[in-house]
């Protein structure tokens, strides 16, 4: 079977389709996202970043391919869900809400509002709804007016010793171009250069070729737990953002450098031992603070997916495909669910199953069906390359 084929066929007939069935509640609005391995709800609660990435999926499935008035319907769901229960009356998001959206954890942070925006532009292009797409610019610039104190009075920090993090420009070079048909060409631009800045030149460290997850505010590093720590998929994912960023661009050289942060990340990642991308790493090899450190997660196996098919796509570079096979022969083996369908989101070093939840406060209907539309449509691309 072609890749394309597998990953059409796998969005479309298995993976959409557990969330049609499993996750929709019509009594309260919004989704399920806690789905046991059948896709049975076993938690009630909502959290309002995964309301938001399920309704732009949803959003985005009907926009690229196909206008299916059940897609713009249940995404429709998620929107008045997040609209009426999410928000504070200053227009920030909930982490999350009873199942009736009574709130239950403070918007600490600004992630439930990047996918809010997100789910707004996405379904403001398929609907035409204006107020959906107002909704979704004045999310954004209340995101961009909090980035440089994202958790406001919610931070714990003392200050005393300030790093900045790399989620922040990570996302934002994503999100910009979502909100590409809301944003003025100025303001994209603007974010854009700052996100390729902050990713390329400022996280990126040059002598290791790694992506830290935190920085000192000169770009330096800070030798404790945090200042050493590497999320191999985080640096992974903003790698593909990157390359969009330069195919949007025409910036080969941005392509090339993100096509080499790929291999370096997965290089030093790869557990050599079991086989799979490590979950945390220290960049000196010192004991790491998360105790989750060695466990195999979904998201980071399908971004390096999702980061190597765009990669090859826009180099054709041989060691490309040969760790996307990799990466894929791992990923497909142990990850999807044949028999329940879906894929299974956390497994322990040895790459056995640890929670066979479909769902939860963390995984959602977003990394499995995104990675499937975009490895489909890389795939596409490079098989035509080759008829």
């Amino acid at each position: 079977m072609k890749y394309s084929t597998l990953y059409k066929s796998t969005l479309l007939t298995n993976i959409i389709p557990f969330w049609e069935k499993n996750s929709i509640d019509n009594e309260y609005g919004g989704y399920f996202t806690c789905l046991d391995k059948t896709g049975k709800v076993y938690d009630t609660d909502k959290f309002m970043w995964l309301q938001g990435r399920q309704a732009w999926a949803f959003s985005m499935l009907y926009n690229t391919v196909d206008k299916n008035e059940n897609w713009l319907k249940l995404a429709r769901h998620g929107i008045d869900f997040i609209i009426e229960k999410g928000m504070d009356k200053e227009g920030n998001f909930y982490f999350s809400t009873t199942r009736e959206g009574k709130p239950l954890v403070q918007p600490y942070n600004i992630f439930s509002d990047c996918f809010a925006a997100m789910a707004f532009s996405q379904y403001a292009i398929a609907s035409g709804d204006q107020k959906i797409k107002k909704l979704a610019k004045q999310t954004y610039l209340n995101i961009l007016k909090k980035k440089d104190n994202p958790k406001g009075i919610y931070e714990k920090s003392t200050g005393e010793r300030p790093l900045k993090s790399f989620s922040l420009p990570m996302i934002l070079s994503n999100l910009v171009l979502e909100l590409e048909a809301v944003l003025d060409k100025e303001e994209v631009d603007k974010t854009i250069d700052f996100s390729i800045h902050e990713v390329m030149e400022v996280f990126l460290d040059k002598k290791s070729g790694l992506i830290y997850e935190f920085v000192k505010e000169d770009g330096s590093h800070e030798d404790t737990y945090n200042g050493r720590l590497l999320n191999p998929g985080h640096g992974i994912e903003a790698m593909w953002f990157m390359i969009d960023i330069g195919v949007r661009r025409n910036d080969i050289k941005l392509i090339e450098k993100a096509a080499d942060t790929i291999i370096t990340i997965l290089e030093y990642s790869w557990d050599k031992k079991y086989g799979g991308i490590l979950y945390f790493m220290d960049s000196e090899g010192k004991p790491p603070q998360q105790l989750e450190w060695d466990q195999k997660l979904w998201w980071v196996h399908l971004e390096a997916l999702v980061a190597l098919a765009k990669a090859y796509e826009h180099t054709e570079r041989e060691e490309l495909m040969l760790w996307y096979e990799k990466v894929h022969k791992y990923a497909w083996s142990h990850f999807s669910d044949s028999k329940n369908g879906e894929w299974f989101g956390y497994l322990n070093r040895q790459g056995e199953v640890l929670l066979d939840l479909k769902g939860g406060k963390w995984k959602g209907c977003f990394h499995v069906p995104r990675a499937m539309y975009q490895c489909w449509q890389s795939f596409e691309n490079i098989e035509r390359k080759t008829l």
